[in-house]
């Protein structure tokens, strides 16, 4: 499905990120370089949303506002986060930065309060031009604020960094780095081969106050830490691959309920686990999230007709059960929001 000659209030292109609460929707329009908010869950398809941010109004497209600048626009943002507190944070991935309101905006074109990984709002260099350090981002796709603690998915830097201390103010530098040897690191698998304790692009993060969940999309895998770490450490739990050395990505055809193609979102809420399975345009779920070992299959799957099917749309024609390149997902109770990023559209599943 093609996407519009424009954007408009209710149309998107490759969207990458999506979060719902019920009542409120958010979506990283990242292909249109913008963020669109409906402050009630829309009832009808194709309704417009209520706010834009990242362009000047809902017809304007283009990275950096269209040429504005950094200062409000964005360049391909990915990961939406809304804290308890009501505080929205976007992952503006090429950017190199995270951005930060302090409220949920109510009006568009809304400059972020505060900015993470950058000197300042202007600037958007990978790694701050100065290298990784524990301050610095290249390529954020995924954020969590999980038990306490900050977690954000580096993918570029090949690693996953963690604030002990909650979301930091700008300059407070990451006490937790997992997947390097160290904060100056950004070698894929830690410049060796895959291992128990190596990312190559880990992309997005959900948990508990037991587990986190990593979705390493360039090993083909999803992985767990449970406990949650304090520190760099191997990884307790496996799904996605035979074993924590493999990283295989499994050829066309029969994938079962238990194999991954490049797995870049995952959502996680009251013991469910939900794993964009991206390209087997699928998504699998998991009734009870496993914590250790080599993880059991699926329990579920939604967009293809059985674990067996992989196909683009079911290799067919577009329909409202079937999936491109799921690239974003969030789980809210009983309703799962899928950014269903190859056929420009956001799909909401009431269980």
């Amino acid at each position: 499905m093609l996407p519009d000659a424009a954007p408009s209030a209710g149309t998107f292109y490759a969207p990458r990120g999506v979060w719902t609460d019920g009542t409120r929707v958010i979506v990283a329009d990242s292909g249109n370089h913008r963020v669109l908010i409906w402050h009630t869950m829309p009832d009808t398809d194709g309704a417009p949303a209520d706010v834009v941010l990242g362009q000047p109004d809902f017809t304007s497209e283009g990275p950096a506002a269209g040429g504005r600048g950094a200062a409000k626009g964005m360049h391909i943002p990915t990961g939406i986060t809304v804290l308890d507190d009501g505080r929205l944070i976007v992952a503006d991935a090429w950017h190199h930065r995270l951005l930060i309101w302090n409220e949920l905006p109510t009006a568009s074109d809304v400059q972020a309060d505060v900015v993470l990984g950058q000197p300042d709002f202007t600037s958007t260099t990978e790694n701050s031009g100065i290298g990784p350090t524990n301050k610095t981002f290249w390529w954020p796709f995924g954020t969590a604020l999980i038990n306490g603690t900050f977690w954000v998915a580096d993918t570029g830097n090949r690693r996953v960094l963690g604030w002990s201390g909650g979301v930091p103010e700008p300059g407070i530098g990451a006490d937790i780095v997992l997947g390097q040897n160290g904060f100056e690191s950004r070698e894929e698998n830690r410049g060796g081969a895959v291992g128990p304790n190596t990312f190559r692009w880990p992309h997005h993060v959900a948990g508990d106050a037991d587990t986190l969940w990593v979705a390493d999309a360039g090993d083909h895998r999803v992985v767990a830490y449970s406990p949650a770490p304090s520190a760099d450490r191997d990884f307790d739990a496996l799904l996605g691959q035979l074993d924590f050395a493999s990283s295989t990505e499994f050829p066309y055809g029969a994938q079962g309920n238990d194999k991954l193609r490049f797995p870049y979102a995952l959502a996680y809420d009251n013991g469910r686990l939900a794993v964009a399975d991206t390209s087997n345009n699928r998504v699998l779920l998991w009734d009870n999230a496993p914590r250790h070992g080599i993880g059991p299959g699926a329990d579920h799957v939604i967009g293809q007709p059985d674990f067996a099917g992989n196909g683009e749309n079911q290799w067919k024609s577009l329909t409202d059960h079937t999936l491109c390149w799921p690239y974003g997902l969030h789980l809210s109770g009983d309703l799962l929001a899928i950014a269903d990023s190859g056929n420009n559209r956001v799909m909401l599943w009431q269980r």
